[in-house]
């Protein structure tokens, strides 16, 4: 019973998560069409932390249909999230034209049609698949703690949040709060990966949100947005 009330809670707080995941995505899109400056309409938007947030959602994808039974709670959201990421990172494309932009993409598209391709022919190798997903999701835990460092360090750097979506944030990180019940439920031997993932995804949005409070009250990131021009001295 615990596990099938923490199941739909989840559930609940990932298609949460997801409005925030489209909050994004209009966002870029709001900008866009108002032709934004400073950056354009992904200005700030690391294309690290988003490459690696896809890599995330997908891999537990990748878990959710490899464990017994299939976990259609981690499935099917995760799927659609890896989709809703995989179109914030065409606009980045659309808006910066790079090779890094270029490699990222075609990344997360090829790692897509992989993991759908084991979704439809994997089922025989479901012990090796598990094994494989977990390994997967601690890797990407310490990519996605690196990228997440590069989104705020953006912030950081240049005092504003830019087309970050406070939203989404907001919406993913309780995503990852229900995610720790759901891995508890689960029981740690199967529940360890999505316990290990919640958690660095759940510290880096605290940053994350804490940043957006210090934009619009710290002197340092008005500083940092609008640099006084240096002093000449007096003769």
């Amino acid at each position: 019973m615990f596990y099938t009330v923490a199941g739909i809670i989840n559930t609940a707080f990932i298609l949460l998560s997801l409005v925030g995941v489209w909050a994004q995505l209009r966002t870029v899109w709001r900008r866009r069409s108002a032709g934004a400056a400073n950056g354009g309409a992904t200005d700030i938007l690391s294309l690290n932390q988003f490459t690696v947030s896809f890599l995330a959602y997908l891999s537990f994808f990748v878990y959710g249909y490899t464990i017994q039974p299939f976990n259609h709670f981690i499935v099917w959201p995760r799927l659609l999230a890896s989709v809703l990421v995989l179109l914030i990172l065409r606009e980045i494309w659309t808006d910066r034209r790079s090779r890094a932009a270029t490699n990222g993409l075609a990344l997360a598209c090829v790692a897509l049609l992989c993991a759908l391709a084991g979704l439809v022919w994997g089922q025989r190798h479901v012990d090796e698949g598990r094994v494989l997903a977990s390994a997967m999701i601690v890797a990407i835990s310490a990519l996605l703690a690196q990228g997440y460092a590069h989104q705020i360090l953006l912030i950081w750097r240049s005092g504003r949040t830019g087309a970050v979506s406070l939203r989404m944030s907001q919406l993913i990180l309780l995503m990852d709060i229900s995610t720790v019940v759901f891995a508890f439920a689960m029981g740690l031997h199967l529940g360890w990966p999505l316990l290990l993932l919640a958690l660095v995804s759940g510290s880096t949005k605290i940053a994350i949100l804490w940043l957006f409070r210090w934009e619009q009250r710290s002197a340092l990131a008005a500083h940092k947005r609008h640099p006084l021009p240096a002093l000449v001295a007096q003769r």
